[in-house]
């Protein structure tokens, strides 16, 4: 018999936040992370904007600089997610290490690391690489970094599925706990890719969005979009066993309750143009969720901001759930404010869909002004919406044709 599965930590490094709190309400306030690079110097670069996580510190989050200088970007920010979220959960101490799991994935992994030793070799030669080069660069060290941390010697599995890396990461996670295997596992993913080298790539493959005004520059669902922002950060959460957290009093954001997971087998950067294999992903969650008639529902979107992306996504929730039932749903797109953090990005959606759920406030898609008739469902543009939703689902698509979808529910 399946075991019911809650979610009982958040853990938050953002563009627009750095705990769940002060995330959540940046967002329904409309803040906008985005701004001039400033990580390195973009003057000869096509792209000026991204959202970067501002003012972090690893010693804040118990790092010290010996460790801190061991790790890639995107552990650190791992790492201090997940210390708040284990923090939040007050899980510590109350568990057998061997029923505690890590499944904490990075869509690219130590892009910063890459870099710098890439040039290292080829200006100083192969005896100035780190030691340290591939313990900092590979995308399971997050996961590993916070098992040492944590003593989770349960099961394992940090995902890379690019765009949509943590929202497989926290689905196989609630499997996982659902099945018996743990009683609860630290979930979630975090990229830090705003450097040279990832910005440059993802130019070339014309991803990104050319705009100078960040007001303007991610607008999913506008139909002036011209591709996505680089965000950066992670999103951890602590999914635990009910009965456990129950009888331990824990605190209780949400329940899991749906995961759909699915490929596209079409193309390595652009959605299947029918949108069946993603409308699977969501319909699995949804009715693994038990999605009742007139339930109230909040549905936070990939929504990249990208031309393709957002007709083929709108497409995607009309095909699930069926046109009239799609005009119900109250739709944002985060990333309109923190940018696309893409192997985070699943993980930081999912708990603004946890706190939606459990505030009633949906945050808005900002920058919205041109209407585009293909993207023609609520998608909550430029105002937060009151809204008491029984039901939140998160969909994540991912190149390679990733599909993923979570589905929470009010407990």
């Amino acid at each position: 018999m399946s075991k019911r599965v809650v979610v009982t930590g958040l853990g938050v490094v953002s563009p627009v936040g750095k705990t769940p709190g002060e995330f959540y309400k940046n967002l329904t306030s409309g803040v906008c992370g985005i701004g001039p690079i400033t990580r390195f110097d973009a003057s000869g670069f096509k792209v000026s904007l991204a959202a970067e996580v501002k003012d972090f510190s690893p010693e804040f989050y118990g790092i010290s600089h010996k460790d801190a200088s061991h790790m890639d970007l995107f552990t650190q920010f791992a790492v201090a997610a997940a210390r708040d979220a284990v923090e939040d959960s007050g899980i510590a101490g109350t568990i057998d290490p061997e029923r505690f799991g890590v499944y904490v994935g990075s869509g690219i992994g130590g892009m910063n690391t890459f870099t710098a030793e890439s040039r290292k070799l080829f200006e100083r030669g192969p005896d100035r690489v780190s030691p340290f080069f591939i313990p900092m660069l590979i995308s399971n060290i997050a996961a590993g970094q916070i098992s040492i941390r944590f003593n989770a010697q349960g099961p394992s599995l940090p995902v890379a599925t690019a765009c949509a890396t943590s929202t497989n990461s926290i689905g196989e996670a609630f499997r996982a706990v659902s099945a018996g295997w743990a009683d609860a596992i630290i979930a979630g993913g975090t990229e830090a890719a705003i450097e040279p080298l990832g910005i440059a790539g993802f130019i070339n493959c014309k991803a990104l969005s050319l705009a100078t005004d960040p007001k303007r520059a991610s607008i999913p669902f506008d139909k002036e979009r011209n591709g996505f922002i680089m965000g950066e950060g992670a999103g951890i959460v602590v999914l635990e066993e009910y009965e456990r957290a129950k009888a331990r009093g824990a605190k209780i954001y949400a329940e899991a309750v749906g995961y759909g997971n699915t490929l596209d087998a079409y193309h390595v950067t652009h959605p299947r143009p029918d949108a069946a294999p993603s409308s699977r992903a969501i319909k699995q969650a949804a009715e693994q969720a038990g999605i009742l008639p007139g339930e109230r529902v909040y549905f936070n979107a990939h929504g990249t901001s990208t031309p393709v992306n957002d007709t083929t996504e709108t497409k995607a929730i009309k095909t699930a759930l069926g046109e009239e039932r799609a005009r119900t749903l109250k739709i944002s797109s985060t990333k309109s404010m923190t940018g696309h953090m893409l192997g985070a990005a699943g993980a930081i959606e999912a708990i603004a869909s946890i706190l939606t759920l459990r505030e009633g406030v949906v945050p808005p898609t900002i920058g919205y002004a041109v209407p585009d008739p293909e993207c023609d469902l609520d998608y909550t543009v430029n105002e937060a919406a009151r809204f008491d939703p029984a039901l939140a689902i998160s969909v994540s698509l991912g190149f390679g044709g990733h599909n993923a979808c979570l589905a929470f529910r009010k407990v």
